[in-house]
């Protein structure tokens, strides 16, 4: 089973292409889907051991928990030792869930997969990336998104163009959604011919 990381900066359109994937047939690992779930179960009593106050109703409220961990390394270094181990879990029941269901080819969408060494975990690298003025346009239009939390986020992301440089394909989506459909279709292509799972012809 071919084993493919999806990654792209913030405002980049990485969701909206994770969903072409997905829409493909090709099984997708949502790293901060995994997040939210967590949020909402398992580690919402960990995560309030650790910053009393954050939980409300039962999950942690994602945009207080932000407040406590942005811009201070060692609070989100401490939030990380929590949450990445069972993140990590769940993409390994994930993949065997898909071995298991026979995929040739499955994709894990993780927003810091270089900056956290997961790159080495996967056959190859897909990068998505817009032009710097498109990805500020979208980013600022954010509801509750200011300039100073914008550059605090990417801050602890590499940048654009040193995970271009690293990437094995690069969707772009700065044209619009037909044209990043289509190069979502023409890498796929190419990752199942990699992946021995095109059709051989008698």
């Amino acid at each position: 089973m071919m084993v493919v990381g999806l990654t792209g900066s913030i405002g980049m359109g990485k969701s909206t292409t994770a969903a072409m994937i997905r829409e493909a047939g090709v099984p997708v690992f949502d790293a901060d889907a995994a997040v939210h779930d967590l949020y909402r179960g398992e580690a919402a009593a960990v995560v309030e051991a650790a910053f009393p106050g954050v939980v409300r109703d039962g999950a942690i409220d994602r945009a207080e928990l932000g407040k406590r961990v942005l811009g201070d390394a060692a609070a989100l270094a401490r939030l990380e030792a929590i949450v990445h181990p069972l993140v990590l879990a769940r993409r390994r029941a994930f993949l065997v869930a898909a071995e298991k269901a026979g995929a040739s080819l499955v994709v894990l969408d993780v927003p810091l997969l270089f900056e956290t060494g997961a790159d080495k975990d996967v056959d190859a690298v897909i990068v998505v990336s817009a032009p710097e003025t498109v990805q500020n346009a979208r980013v600022l239009a954010r509801p509750g998104m200011t300039e100073a939390r914008f550059s605090a986020i990417k801050a602890k992301q590499m940048p654009d163009a040193e995970k271009r440089s690293r990437a094995d394909y690069v969707i772009e989506t700065g044209e619009g959604l037909p044209a990043a459909r289509h190069r979502v279709d023409a890498v796929l292509a190419a990752l199942r011919c990699k992946s021995g799972e095109v059709p051989t012809h008698a």
